[in-house]
């Protein structure tokens, strides 16, 4: 250090110092400037971004709160619309049973009439027969078994129904042989 202070020139100190002055002065208007703005502008790219950023999830979360309210709605919906298809699908089917049953019994009407004039024909010709004694004999006997062998109301129908179809050929045997 001795050293420096003894070959110390003032000539050289002040060269120095100017040259230093003016490169600061010249880095200060052409280089800080430049590189001072650049880190501004990059600053406020961050910022930007950064507000950006945070914008874009306040987006997402409305759009995930969005999509859950439309995901609830079409839930709700498809609930309703399940619930249209089920009472729609009950009311066809009552519908339909109903009509079932009105055919039938229609129908069974219809055997039934079928019947009793089918009866009331073979009971005509039955009539213009010899046979009547016969007839009332028959149907007191079967009349005696069914009242001491009704259990049940099927068994019934199966005794009288034989009986009535051997009467039945019976009369129609009867009916060919004989002038009516």
């Amino acid at each position: 250090m001795e050293k420096l202070l003894e070959e110390f020139s003032l000539g050289l100190f002040v060269w120095q110092t100017l040259l230093f002055v003016g490169l600061l002065l010249l880095l200060k208007k052409y280089a800080w400037g430049p590189i001072l703005s650049a880190v501004n502008e990059r600053e406020e790219g961050i910022k930007n971004a950064l507000s950006a950023a945070d914008n874009a999830k306040k987006e997402m979360e409305n759009l995930q709160a969005d999509n859950q309210k439309l995901l609830k709605e079409a839930r709700a919906e498809r609930e309703a619309m399940l619930k249209e298809a089920r009472e729609l699908k009950n009311k066809m089917i009552d519908d339909a049973k109903v009509e079932a049953k009105d055919q039938a019994n229609k129908l069974v009407a219809q055997a039934q009439a079928a019947i009793e004039t089918e009866k009331k024909s073979r009971y005509c010709r039955f009539e213009s027969t010899s046979c009547r004694p016969f007839y009332f004999y028959c149907r007191k006997s079967v009349g005696r078994r069914i009242i001491k062998q009704r259990k049940t109301r099927k068994i019934s129908r199966v005794y009288v129904g034989r009986y009535e179809f051997k009467l039945n050929n019976y009369v129609r045997d009867k009916s060919s042989h004989s002038i009516c």
